[in-house]
């Protein structure tokens, strides 16, 4: 990346972002997740959110094929599982409380919102494919600190 391009990120990087892992079916049957800070709402009606994936992702795979995915927004508690699910190869969801929502993805059971999608549209856009999912079910818990994400760091809100 050379130094325009880095500038250009660090100036991203001044909008803080909630943290998201994003569901779906590996192609091997499997259970996967991805940690995005993509993600956005799009339509009231019909339900849409969105998010975005980077063509270099080793999840390509799996997102360019599935039918449907699952946007479970994480709370300050979750850091580990969003590092972990950041991590190129280690995006299995063993050893995390899910279950398994009405699109057939996984839920993470503890995140402070789940959104079950089924693909709307996938869009090409430049480096990264927009993935755009119609909300058939969703769900939120009681209120917790989100895990937020600025300047390349987590941190916290202030209280």
């Amino acid at each position: 990346m050379d130094l325009e391009n880095r500038a250009f990120r660090n100036a991203l990087g001044e909008f803080a972002t909630g943290v998201a892992a994003v569901t779906t079916v590996g192609e091997d049957g499997q259970a996967i997740g991805l940690t995005v800070n993509s993600f956005s709402s799009v339509s009231l009606d019909p339900p849409l959110v969105l998010w975005c994936l980077d063509k270099g992702s080793d999840t390509l795979p799996a997102f360019s094929n599935c039918s449907g995915f699952t946007i479970n927004i994480l709370s300050a508690a979750q850091q580990s599982l969003s590092n972990k699910l950041a991590t190129q190869g280690n995006h299995g969801l063993e050893g995390v409380s899910v279950s398994e929502g009405v699109n057939g993805c996984a839920k993470v059971d503890e995140a402070l919102a789940t959104f079950e999608c089924e693909i709307a549209a996938r869009h090409d856009a430049g480096d990264h494919i927009i993935l755009v999912g119609k909300v058939v079910a969703f769900d939120r818990r009681d209120a917790q600190a989100p895990l937020i994400y600025h300047r390349g760091a987590y941190c916290a809100l202030a209280g």
